[in-house]
């Protein structure tokens, strides 16, 4: 058909140039709408730790067989960092221990951090907490505790690449053995979208941002004293 329309035309022309006639005709055009789509669905899919544009091996200073995988769900903490405060000699002094930066695989450090991933598509809002036991020798109860020990997470900034990132965040907190700490990173309704990173300190201060404070009175045995850290995730929207 098109084809017959082209031969049409140059006949056309051709008669009226022939005339001495000078005759202008429409352009042959016709117009026809088709559509994109995109369809998003939760991911349940683990997200890996990143550094916040790529992702990261990051190794657990005190487990050779951490760290703990991230947990399932479009709503998810991916990482949280354990804190190793190093062998210390016994003193009947207060002292204050730091946290070693977190190793990466590849030989480097990163300043301690945890990591939320909120995929559920909905920016309903989040709220994340930590608590931590005291530091024993033993199982809960058992054995030898530093009694009056305390964890502080200090130097706390929010680091996202989303743009509805979370928008509530604690730049310091210290623990009360066995007690919450309460919203320590969190979103309101409306944000909270994608990954978004607590992280203690920077460059300069990731050695010393997560500390350790055990007072002089306390008994210390030669050995290990070993903290459980939980960090609890829901769906509330933080304040």
């Amino acid at each position: 058909m098109k084809t017959k329309k082209i031969l049409s035309f140059t006949l056309l022309t051709l008669l009226a140039s022939s005339a001495g006639v000078s005759t202008v005709f429409a352009a042959d055009e016709a117009v026809y709408n088709s559509k994109g789509e995109v369809t998003y669905t939760p991911s349940t899919k683990p997200t890996d730790p990143v550094d916040p544009t790529k992702p990261i091996k990051p190794v657990d200073p005190t487990d050779p067989n951490g760290p703990n995988p991230g947990t399932n769900g479009p709503l998810s903490i991916d990482y949280a960092s354990s804190f190793d405060f190093g062998s210390q000699e016994i003193t009947s002094a207060d002292r204050t221990y730091n946290a070693a930066a977190n190793p990466i695989s590849d030989g480097s450090t990163r300043p301690n951090w945890v990591q939320v991933t909120d995929n559920r598509g909905t920016l309903a809002g989040w709220s994340l907490s930590v608590k931590a036991t005291e530091f024993t020798t033993g199982s809960s109860g058992t054995g030898s505790t530093l009694t009056g020990a305390q964890l502080t997470l200090a130097n706390g900034r929010l680091v996202s690449i989303s743009d509805a990132p979370a928008n509530k965040s604690l730049s310091s907190v210290t623990l009360t053995p066995g007690a919450s700490s309460g919203t320590i990173l969190g979103a309101s309704s409306g944000k909270g979208a994608g990954t978004n990173l607590l992280v203690w300190g920077d460059d300069t201060s990731k050695g010393s941002s997560v500390s350790l404070f055990v007072p002089g009175k306390t008994t210390k045995l030669a050995t290990t004293y070993k903290s459980t850290i939980t960090w609890t995730l829901t769906d509330t929207p933080a304040n």
